[in-house]
C-alpha cells in the first residue's frame, strides 16, 4: 500500500468545492424538465500533487460522472474545479484544451474506447499531434517509445486494436493518455473489465509510471481490494456525495461510516478476526429522487429518527486525533 504521506507535499493540484452535476429530466410534448438525476451532489475533496485518491461506490452512485465532469465530459450545474490554481469550472474551449493535455482519462473499456480504424502508433500519438507537439514524420519514433514504456512490444505500432489481448488494449490507452506529459490521470474502472492476473499488471504498470512521471491519480472503482493497494485515500460515494474519506489504511482498518463498513465486509480480505458479512436491505433510492436528511438511512441498519431529517457534514469524530479521516454520519462516535 503506498505510504499516505508521500508524494503529497506542494499543496492540492485538483481542488473541487461543492460540485453538482445533474441531468434533466425531460417530459411531453414540449419536453419540459420535470426533474434532475442528480448524479453528483454537492462533492468537496482534493487531491494532492504525486497522489492516488481512490474512489469507491457501488454501481450509480456517481463515480463515473464526477470523472467525467472534471475532465470536461460532462457540464457542472454548481461548484468549482480549479487546476493547479486555475479555476476551470465553465472555462472556454481554449482554456479547457490546454488543460486537458495536463489532465486525462483511462476508460473502463479499452476496445469501446480505441477506434477500429486506427493503428495502435495513430491512437497514441493523435493527442500530441492534435495539440501541435509532434511531427507526423516524428509519430513512430514517438509511438514506439510510448510503446515500450507501458511494456508492449514497439514493432506492433502497425497493428488495429482487434489484434491486442484485453490487456494490451488497456496499455495502449494508458500509453495515449501519457502522450501528453499529463500531470493527472483520471482511470475510471479501468482495470475491472480484465482477468485478476492482468488487473495485476496493469496496477502495478500504473504504479510505476507515477513513481516514474510524478503522477498522481483519480482511481476509480467498485473493488475495494484494488483500491486499497493503490490508493494513498480513500474517498467513499454514495448516491452522488462522500460518505467518508481518509487515508488507505484508517478508512479500511478503522471505517466511520455503516456504508463503508458493509462494502469493507464483503471484501475478500484474509484477516486474523473473521468479521461477520453485512448485508444491505433495500435498493439504492433513484437519484432522481433522494431520500431527505442522510441518503443512506433507508437501507442503514443503525439509523434514529435524526437520520431522517438532518444532513450529516462530512467531517472529523469531535475527539479524533486524526482530524483528516471525515465521515458524514451523526452515529459515527457512538459506532466506532
Amino acid at each position: 500500500m503506498p505510504n499516505d504521506t508521500q508524494h503529497t507535499s506542494g499543496g492540492p493540484l485538483l481542488e473541487v468545492r461543492n460540485l453538482r452535476t445533474w441531468f434533466p429530466i425531460r417530459r411531453g410534448v414540449f419536453t419540459r424538465t420535470i426533474g434532475h438525476v442528480k448524479a453528483v451532489d454537492d462533492v468537496t475533496l482534493r487531491v494532492a500533487r504525486g497522489e492516488t485518491l481512490g474512489l469507491v461506490g457501488e454501481s450509480g452512485c456517481g463515480k463515473t460522472t464526477l470523472g467525467r465532469t472534471l475532465v470536461g465530459l460532462e457540464r457542472a450545474r454548481a461548484g468549482t474545479i480549479r487546476f493547479a490554481g486555475e479555476e476551470i469550472t465553465g472555462a472556454r474551449s481554449d482554456t479547457l484544451r490546454a488543460v486537458r493535455r495536463r489532465m486525462q482519462m483511462v476508460f473502463q473499456d479499452p476496445f469501446e474506447s480505441l477506434n477500429p480504424r486506427m493503428t495502435a502508433m495513430d491512437i497514441v500519438t493523435e493527442g500530441k499531434r492534435q495539440a501541435g507537439l509532434l511531427a507526423r514524420s516524428d509519430c513512430e519514433q514517438e509511438a514506439r517509445a510510448l510503446m515500450n514504456e507501458v511494456g508492449l512490444d514497439a514493432n506492433a505500432i502497425f497493428r488495429y486494436p482487434h489484434e491486442f489481448s484485453g490487456g494490451q488494449r488497456q496499455r495502449i490507452s494508458v500509453a495515449r493518455a501519457l502522450s501528453v506529459q499529463p500531470e493527472f490521470i483520471i482511470c475510471d474502472e479501468a482495470v475491472s473489465a480484465l482477468d485478476v492476473s492482468i488487473q495485476a499488471q496493469i496496477i502495478n504498470l500504473l504504479m510505476d509510471l507515477k513513481a516514474q512521471r510524478g503522477l498522481s491519480y483519480l482511481f476509480i472503482s467498485h473493488d475495494l481490494s484494488v483500491v486499497r493497494h493503490i490508493s494513498d485515500r480513500i474517498a467513499v460515494m454514495y448516491l452522488g456525495r462522500l460518505v467518508e474519506l481518509g487515508s488507505a489504511e484508517s478508512v479500511m482498518e478503522r471505517p466511520l461510516h455503516p456504508y463503508t463498513r458493509a462494502l469493507i465486509s464483503a471484501v475478500p480480505i484474509p484477516r486474523v478476526e473473521k468479521k461477520q458479512r453485512i448485508v444491505l436491505e433495500g435498493d439504492v433510492p433513484s437519484p432522481s429522487n433522494p431520500p431527505p436528511g442522510c441518503r443512506f438511512h433507508t437501507r442503514c441498519p443503525h439509523a434514529v429518527d435524526a437520520c431522517r431529517q438532518t444532513v450529516p457534514e462530512l467531517e472529523p469524530l469531535a475527539d479524533a486525533t486524526d482530524d483528516t479521516h471525515l465521515a458524514a454520519c451523526l452515529r459515527k462516535r457512538e459506532l466506532r
